[in-house]
């Protein structure tokens, strides 16, 4: 009786002592997260200071560097006159769509790749050099093509991703674990269960860390086919502002650019984390 007292209670103590060496490791994890999330709001804050009293003290001309106050008032001016709140829909809708179909037309032609191994010999070297090729020489191609107007700033948001994506999606399915898959063809599957139940499962990390650099290059796409293509969007007011000299409109909508890029990454990576909970990746 007494030794089980003793292993009862060995047991209520090596548990606890687990549990507090569990609650330390939270514990640091969080600190880790509160400091580097400190020093980067106190980076940005510095700069922003530095910023503007570089610009009141005259240390950098405000005409050509602005000033976080004249950026300030340049947004709010534009979104008194509903300019902005236009352009920024319009961007957005434009980069959302282009990174929909990047994603849709990646898995289609990768999954082909991955059923065909002659089809994917035959098209890897086009696939790469189309990939290396800058994608700001297809836009006035593009324009000549098919126009100016939103169809052809999707197809350029397209071309910056789209190659690179699929040759991501097809080397991800490549290294999926080959015995998983003979297991399912052991077992009587066939190729599309195979690809179904063991390549697109295991393949679900790399498709979720390239759809984070997807919705990027998205957005660079729209923003060159803008420049070139556009009467709205952000990258049209960049354009527009650097013509007739109003460079705070420039700067106002490149920041614009940086807070819309950033809120696109941390949309991404929530739903990679929401999903690498649900399926215990």
């Amino acid at each position: 009786m007494k030794a089980e007292l003793t292993t009862d209670s060995g047991k209520r103590k090596k548990a606890s002592s687990e549990l507090t060496r569990q609650e330390e490791f939270i514990r640091k994890h969080r600190r880790h997260h509160h400091e580097i999330a400190s020093w980067r709001t106190l980076i940005f804050v510095l700069f922003i200071v530095l910023w503007e009293v570089s610009a009141n003290q005259k240390w950098i001309d405000s005409f050509f560097f602005s000033s976080p106050s004249r950026v300030a008032r340049c947004f709010v001016d534009q979104i008194r006159h509903n300019a902005m709140l236009s352009h920024i829909g319009v961007t957005l809708l434009e980069t959302v769509l282009s990174f929909l179909l990047v994603i849709a037309f990646s898995l289609l032609m990768s999954t082909l790749l991955w059923h065909s191994r002659k089809l994917s010999e035959i098209l890897e070297p086009y696939l790469v050099v189309l990939n290396s090729l800058p994608k700001s020489a297809l836009a006035p191609l593009f324009i000549v093509w098919l126009g100016t107007g939103t169809r052809t700033i999707i197809v350029a948001g397209m071309s910056v991703a789209v190659f690179g994506s699929i040759i991501s999606f097809y080397t991800g399915f490549q290294q999926v674990d080959n015995e998983k898959i003979t297991l399912i063809y052991t077992l009587g599957g066939t190729r599309r269960d195979a690809f179904l139940k063991v390549v697109l499962p295991g393949s679900v990390p790399i498709l979720l860390s390239t759809a984070k650099v997807n919705i990027g290059l998205a957005l660079v796409g729209v923003i060159i086919g803008e420049f070139l293509a556009a009467r709205r969007g952000l990258g049209y007011l960049i354009i527009y502002g650097s013509q007739v000299f109003q460079l705070d409109m420039v700067i106002t909508s490149i920041i614009v650019l940086c807070v819309i890029a950033l809120g696109f990454y941390k949309s991404i990576q929530a739903i990679e984390h929401q999903i690498r909970i649900r399926f215990k990746m």
